[in-house]
């Protein structure tokens, strides 16, 4: 047995530091691949199925390895967790002395000039926004980190943190009066000096593409990547890869012109009239840009005359901005900062407007007060690739859900990773003693007029059987709501859903009432580990193929055909089984637990892509009778009380 599988087995330090540890072949199997991948600087893609303990996994062998390893996760909220709970354990067991760094993007840290310069907005605020303000402020007297997680008491949401945090563009950089004082600036020192850093995919992309982040200097000093929830990848590269100017970018600057003018230049009234003239325009092209919620392609725009006269206008309000920061820029550095912004979202919207590139998808997407234009790359793995040659470290990419069956040529295809080596590991928990799954027949087709009422009526007879405790995750807005109101006041257990509620709020009352059904879309079918009998049931409406008229997928599909190849079986197809493994996976989270999984989706037994799906999914019983769903249920129950006898 080797080092690490002894570390990692029934005699290591983990059983005293972790409640319920047990050795697991495959855990012991990734260690070694990725200790032996971070010595010989290669690169590893391994899927670790639920239960395999990836983190620790992982985390033996940076820690061990002497080098300077950086983390990357998935979320804001994985990273608080791998930070402040899985690596002090794993230190702890090894007794490491090895100095570690948490690093989050400049908008998670409280920023001086922007706390000051708020000061000014008071007739703007609500009574809400005002009170959330003098909180922050009250907490920016004992803060050490300036991370602004530590104040849970103002929403994650609340409209007072753009205000008082920094971004790329409006930070002042060395230029500002605090930088010595600078939260970032100190996260980031602490960073440079870390053994492990813990990051963020968004901030390992900023950093990638020389955004400025602030730590272009973090990357290159690793010896070693290890990318968690790597299936988010190709999204978050697609973003970062690409040219994007939103609608907040430009009321914020605007809204920093109207202040900076009122702290620097009091005289120069043109300032404020050109920001009042540009926020103006921007509320006329929101409204010209149609309906909320949709994402189109630039075409719609390109036939609209009216919209590119408003867009026309835009960019004339943008320059004229500019014009005056040009001469009001000498009286203060915060100008200066605003007319640096002012020049480079002018270049973007110039860009934007002229761009027409075959290697990129020119698209915008509109929400209830704002919007986005965005030009995507075609294809992101030239430029991933380039970063990672760029880099001469080790790459560690692992996730539950990166193979399709047993390969991982979608993942691998779309980041340039054909060259590495690849580790498929199973779950060790008994899928087919704990868990069932239900396809019912008789469904009608998944665009049948009706097909919601279907979905409804059938999770009528399973929440029944399961008692509630149950998730039902659904592949659109439109049908998540169809479904609300039919159960509304109708279903006899607790009814929480999606949007009624912040999401951290929503889980911690499903998880305290335990006999409760929540309804979600796609912020529910990942990250979301809710143990033990109050999750015992799944409910899927659809297979989550995307939706075709999907601006960047129909542009990808539309570039594939014109070479010859298959996109619904190289790209559309892949891309469901790996967001169905994602919602598949909230049912079995501990060896524990039992549950049912009911898809819903006819297309699963009765077209031939559908055994890609249940091949690609841990090994469970089958059925089509309800029957058999009960006597599970039944079952469970039994158990669970013989366990309460014992």
């Amino acid at each position: 047995m080797s080092g690490l599988a002894e570390l990692l087995g029934e005699t290591g330090p983990l059983k005293d530091c972790v409640h319920g540890f047990s050795p697991r072949a495959e855990q012991q199997q990734m260690a070694e691949a990725t200790a032996a991948t971070i010595a010989a600087n290669g690169t590893l893609i391994v899927e670790a199925g639920t239960g395999t303990g990836k983190t620790f996994a992982y985390l033996m062998p940076a820690l061990l390895s002497g080098k300077k390893v950086i983390i990357s996760t998935g979320t804001r909220h994985l990273q608080d967790q791998l930070f402040g709970k899985d690596l002090p354990v794993v230190r702890e067991a090894l007794h490491a002395p090895v100095h570690s760094a948490l690093l989050k993007g400049r908008s998670n840290y409280l920023c001086w000039h922007r706390l000051q310069t708020a000061a000014g907005e008071g007739r703007r605020l609500s009574g809400k926004q005002l009170h959330e303000l003098e909180q922050v402020r009250a907490w920016s007297g004992h803060t050490a980190s300036g991370d602004i997680a530590e104040l849970g008491r103002v929403s994650e949401d609340s409209v007072v943190w753009p205000r008082v945090t920094s971004t790329v563009e409006n930070c002042l950089g060395q230029e500002c009066e605090f930088f010595q004082d600078c939260f970032v600036v100190k996260a980031r020192r602490n960073a440079m000096e870390a053994d492990i850093v813990v990051i963020n995919h968004h901030l390992l992309f900023a950093d990638m593409v020389l955004k400025e982040e602030g730590f272009g200097e973090l990357l290159p000093g690793a010896d070693a990547f290890i990318i968690d929830e790597a299936h988010q990848l190709p999204e978050v590269a697609s973003i970062f890869f690409g040219t994007t100017l939103s609608s907040h970018q430009l009321r914020d600057l605007a809204r920093d012109v109207r202040l900076e003018h009122l702290r620097e230049a009091g005289d120069m009234q043109d300032l404020p009239d050109a920001a009042d003239r540009m926020e103006a325009v921007i509320h006329q092209l929101r409204l010209a840009l149609g309906p909320s919620d949709r994402r189109a392609a630039w075409s719609e725009v390109a036939a609209d005359q009216d919209l590119q006269a408003v867009l026309l206008d835009l960019a004339g309000c943008l320059q004229r901005l500019k014009d005056w920061l040009e001469l009001a820029a000498e009286r203060g550095k915060g100008l200066e900062s605003c007319r640096q912004r002012a020049t480079q979202m002018n270049e973007r919207l110039l860009l934007l407007l002229e761009h027409a590139s075959g290697d990129y998808i020119h698209w915008f997407e509109t929400f209830r007060t704002s919007f986005r234009l965005n030009l995507t790359p075609l294809d992101v793995a030239p430029y991933f690739r380039s970063c990672v040659d760029s880099l001469p470290s080790a790459w560690v990419f692992t996730s539950a859900t990166l193979a399709v069956g047993e390969g991982f040529e979608h993942f691998s295809g779309q980041l340039g990773l054909d060259d590495a080596r690849k580790l498929k590991l199973d779950s060790p928990f008994d899928y087919k003693k704990n868990a069932l799954l239900y396809m019912p027949a008789d469904m009608p087709p998944p665009n049948d007029r009706f097909y919601v009422d279907a979905v409804v009526s059938c999770a009528r007879d399973i929440l029944q059987a399961s008692k509630g405790r149950a998730f039902m995750l659904f592949t659109s807005h439109a049908a998540l709501q169809a479904a609300a109101r039919q159960l509304h006041d109708t279903l006899p257990y607790p009814l929480l859903v999606q949007g009624s509620a912040p999401r951290r709020e929503l889980l911690e009352r499903f998880r305290e009432l335990g006999n409760a059904v929540l309804l979600g879309t796609s912020s529910f079918w990942e990250g979301v580990d809710v143990r033990g009998a109050a999750l015992s049931c799944v409910i899927i409406d659809k297979l989550p193929f995307g939706s075709p008229g999907e601006p960047v997928l129909q542009a990808r599909i539309e570039a594939m055909r014109e070479q010859g190849e298959n996109p619904f079986m190289q790209y559309q197809l892949p891309r469901a089984v790996i967001n169905l493994k994602q919602g598949v996976g909230r049912l079995i989270r501990d060896e524990n637990d039992r549950g049912v999984l009911v898809l819903c989706d006819p297309r699963l037994r009765g077209k031939a892509y559908g055994k890609v799906f249940l091949k690609s999914l841990p090994d469970m019983q089958q059925t089509t009778s309800t029957d058999v769903v009960e006597k599970f249920f039944a079952d469970t129950v039994s158990a669970f009380d013989e366990s309460l006898a014992l």
